[in-house]
C-alpha cells in the first residue's frame, strides 16, 4: 500500500530581478546603521602595521655605529671620510659631535686604502640619516649601484641594395648556396629552379621537374648534389653533372615546406604539412625515421652535428629538440604564441634564433635555455632568417621589411623596406626566403614581387653619418 501523500505548499514563482531586489533589502538592512560613520582609531593596531612594515623594508639593516660614550676623559670616535653627515633639524652635524649614530653605508664599514675598489669594483658610501624624520629602527643599509647587464651593441654599417635580378615568373620561395660561393640557386612557385652567378647575377641554367612551387633546396658540400622539395609531395636529388634528378625520395603526405642536410653524416632531413619531420639516406633513398610529435605544419628545420641533432619549428608554436640515435624527442619548447615559420643557428655560438608573428626569441644549445627577447617587434609574419659570422641578423617579414639585428644585443639597427619591380602589386612586397652567401658580406632575399634581390653593407656609412640609437630595455623581467 502506498504511504500518505503530505500536501506540499505550492512555491511561489519569483522572477531574477524580484530574488536580486530582496538581496540588496536585506544587506542595506544589515549595514545601513553603520553607514556614514567611522570606525574610532586603533592606535595600537596602527602601530602595529607601522612596525610590521619597518621590519619588512629594513629587517636586514644594522646599525654600523655604537652610541658614542660621553663619558669625561675618553676620546669620542671619530667619522670616517667616507661618511657624509646631514644636518639635524636645529642645523647641528654629527660631524661636530665627532661621530655618527645614525649613518647609512653603502658597501664595506672598513676603511678603504686607495687600491680598494669596494664591492666588485663598485663606488660605496656612508650617508648619516640623523637629520631624517625619526624612526625606532636601524637605518644602515647596504646598497649598490648596479650597472646595466645589458651588453652594448657595435656599431655595424647599414645595408643597401645593389642589385635586384629578374627571371621568375612565380613567387620565389628558397635559396641556397653553392660550398664554392661562386653560385646560388632559387626555387620559385613557376615550378623551376634556377642557378645565378654570384658576382654578375646573371642566369647560368634552369632546372624542371617538380610540377608544383619549389619551397626547399639544399646543396652539399661533400658531393656533387642539390636537393629540392616542394608542394607536389617530392623530395629530388639533382646530379649537377649531368644536371637532372637522379634520385626521388618518397614518402610525404602532402607538401613539403622545409629541407636541410646534416653538417656530416649523409642523410637529409625534410619536414612538411603532415606535421612529420623524415630523415632520408641519401644514397639509397630509404626512410630512416619519421619524426612525429608536431600537431601541425613542420615549416623550419635546421641539423647540428651534436645532440640536438635536429631542431624543428612548427606551426604548432612549438620547437622541437630531437635525438637521431633514438628517433625521439629530446625537449620541446613552448616560448612562443604563434607559428614558428623561420630559425637560424648562428655560425660560431651555441645558440640559436626562432621568428614568430609575436617576438623573435634567441636559445642555448644543446639545452634549449630561454636567453632574450629582441628589443623590438616586427609585426609581421616573419618568413625568413638569416646570420652570418659578424653576428648581423636579418628577418624579412610578409609586408616586405627587413629588418637587421646586431646578434649578441639584440638591437635593431636598421629597419629597411623591399620596393616591389614596376607591374607588381604593393602587397606583393614579401620576403619567403633569405640567405647569406659563404663570406657573409652578401645578402640574397627572395621575393613575392618574382624578383630576387641582393644587399651589401654602405661602404660611406659612418657613425657620424648613422649613429647608434641604442637604449637598454628599462624593465629586464621580459627578457
Amino acid at each position: 500500500m502506498p504511504g500518505p501523500t503530505l500536501d506540499m505548499e505550492p512555491v511561489e514563482p519569483q522572477s531574477l530581478k524580484k530574488l536580486s531586489f530582496k538581496s540588496l533589502k536585506r544587506a542595506l538592512d544589515l549595514f545601513s546603521p553603520v553607514q556614514g560613520r567611522i570606525a574610532p582609531p586603533d592606535l595600537e593596531s596602527k602601530k602595529i602595521r607601522i612596525n610590521h612594515k619597518i621590519n619588512i623594508e629594513y629587517g636586514g639593516t644594522k646599525n654600523t655605529s655604537s652610541q658614542p660614550n660621553r663619558q669625561e676623559g675618553r676620546p669620542q670616535p671619530t667619522v670616517p671620510s667616507n661618511v657624509l653627515a646631514l644636518p639635524g633639524p636645529e642645523g647641528s652635524s654629527d660631524s661636530q659631535r665627532g661621530g655618527s649614530q645614525n649613518a647609512l653605508v653603502v658597501g664595506p664599514s672598513v676603511p678603504r686604502t686607495p687600491n680598494d675598489t669596494g664591492v666588485s669594483g663598485r663606488s660605496t658610501d656612508i650617508i648619516s640619516t640623523s637629520g631624517l624624520p625619526e624612526r625606532n629602527f636601524s637605518t644602515s643599509a647596504l646598497m649598490e649601484r648596479i650597472p646595466s647587464r645589458w651588453p652594448r651593441p657595435v656599431w655595424r654599417a647599414p645595408w643597401k641594395n645593389y642589385r635586384v635580378i629578374s627571371g621568375h615568373l612565380g613567387w620565389v620561395r628558397s635559396v641556397a648556396f653553392d660550398p664554392s660561393n661562386t653560385w646560388f640557386c632559387t626555387g620559385s612557385a613557376d615550378r623551376t629552379i634556377k642557378i645565378w652567378d654570384v658576382g654578375s647575377g646573371k642566369l647560368k641554367l634552369t632546372l624542371t621537374g617538380h610540377i608544383e612551387q619549389v619551397r626547399g633546396l639544399a646543396v652539399s658540400s661533400k658531393h656533387t648534389y642539390m636537393f629540392s622539395a616542394g608542394d607536389d609531395k617530392q623530395v629530388k636529388c639533382w646530379d649537377l653533372e649531368q644536371n637532372k634528378v637522379i634520385r626521388s625520395y618518397h614518402g610525404h603526405l602532402s607538401g613539403v615546406y622545409c629541407l636541410a642536410l646534416h653538417p656530416t653524416i649523409d642523410i637529409l632531413l625534410t619536414g612538411g604539412r603532415d606535421s612529420v619531420c623524415r630523415v632520408w639516406d641519401i644514397r639509397s633513398k630509404m626512410q630512416i625515421y619519421a619524426l612525429t610529435g608536431h600537431d601541425n605544419t613542420v615549416c623550419s628545420v635546421f641539423t647540428r652535428p651534436t645532440d640536438p641533432q635536429v631542431v624543428t619549428g612548427s606551426h604548432d608554436s612549438t620547437i622541437k629538440f630531437w635525438d637521431l640515435r633514438n628517433g625521439k624527442t629530446i625537449s620541446t619548447l613552448t616560448h612562443h604564441k604563434k607559428s614558428v615559420r623561420a630559425m637560424a643557428q648562428h655560425p660560431k655560438e651555441n645558440c640559436f634564433a626562432s621568428a614568430s608573428a609575436d617576438n623573435i626569441k634567441k636559445f642555448s644549445l644543446p639545452r634549449g635555455e630561454f636567453l632574450h627577447n629582441m628589443l623590438s617587434q616586427q609585426k609581421t609574419i616573419i618568413n625568413a632568417m638569416a646570420v652570418n659570422d659578424d653576428g648581423v641578423m636579418a628577418t624579412g617579414g610578409d609586408n616586405g621589411s627587413l629588418w637587421f639585428w646586431d646578434w649578441k644585443s639584440g638591437h635593431n639597427f636598421q629597419q629597411a623596406q623591399t620596393i616591389v619591380q614596376p607591374g607588381s602589386l604593393d602587397s606583393e612586397a614579401g620576403i619567403y626566403a633569405a640567405q647569406y652567401d659563404l663570406t657573409g658580406t652578401r645578402l640574397v632575399t627572395c621575393e613575392a614581387d618574382k624578383t630576387i634581390k641582393m644587399w651589401k653593407e654602405d661602404e660611406n656609412a659612418t657613425p657620424e653619418t648613422h649613429p647608434l640609437n641604442f637604449k637598454p630595455p628599462k624593465d629586464l623581467r621580459r627578457f
